[in-house]
């Protein structure tokens, strides 16, 4: 394994381990696991480190758009290596992180990266990758970012209405760019009508 590789990365279709970690989450600092969260759409969301230049970018947009995410019975927790203490020092140092109503997770262990495939072991901190797990705990989609390429949380939206579209409709698929509305496809046939 050279340098920048991470370990295996975790199998679509394939359910999640069941990871405990401690959370920053309404000016708390609490244990949770993975497993709490099943019954709801789940995006776990890995960035490098709190106090940095993208991250709060990132996490400020999924701030501005969780009630969307909500809507659609998704949680968020984001992920880095710092430790619950610092989530909550960045949260009250930073206008853009203090906006953040979804869980804040603590990996300084490094257990979360490494289960996930995102840990940089010379760096000490995680890539950005982005996992959107199921109500039952399967992986249903994921991507990982060089830490230089910030994320769309307006695409991380449209992914769980896509994921969700397809669980709820057996045999449909979602064609490129698809949104809700828009013709679906059945492999072997032609285009669904509009919904």
């Amino acid at each position: 394994m050279t340098e920048r590789q991470c370990p295996a990365l975790p199998t679509i279709g394939q359910p999640v381990p069941n990871i405990t970690m401690s959370v920053f989450h309404n000016n708390e600092v609490s244990p949770t696991n993975l497993h709490a969260f099943k019954g709801k759409w789940l995006v776990l969301f890995f960035y490098p480190a709190d106090f940095t230049f993208i991250c709060p970018t990132e996490l400020e947009e999924l701030a501005d758009q969780y009630e969307s995410f909500q809507a659609l019975n998704t949680e968020i927790v984001s992920v880095s290596t710092d430790t619950a203490f610092v989530h909550k020092a960045w949260h009250d140092n930073s206008p853009a992180i203090q906006k953040i109503a979804y869980p804040m997770a603590a990996d300084p262990a490094h257990t979360l990266c490494r289960a996930f495939g995102v840990y940089l072991e010379h760096e000490g901190v995680a890539l950005r990758g982005t996992f959107i797990i199921d109500p039952e705990g399967v992986l249903k989609a994921f991507e990982i970012h060089d830490n230089s390429i910030g994320r769309s949380a307006s695409e991380l939206l449209r992914k769980i209405k896509a994921a969700q579209y397809v669980q709820q409709n057996p045999g449909q698929v979602c064609p490129a760019s698809w949104e809700p509305g828009k013709a679906t496809l059945k492999p072997g046939l032609d285009l669904v009508g509009k919904i």
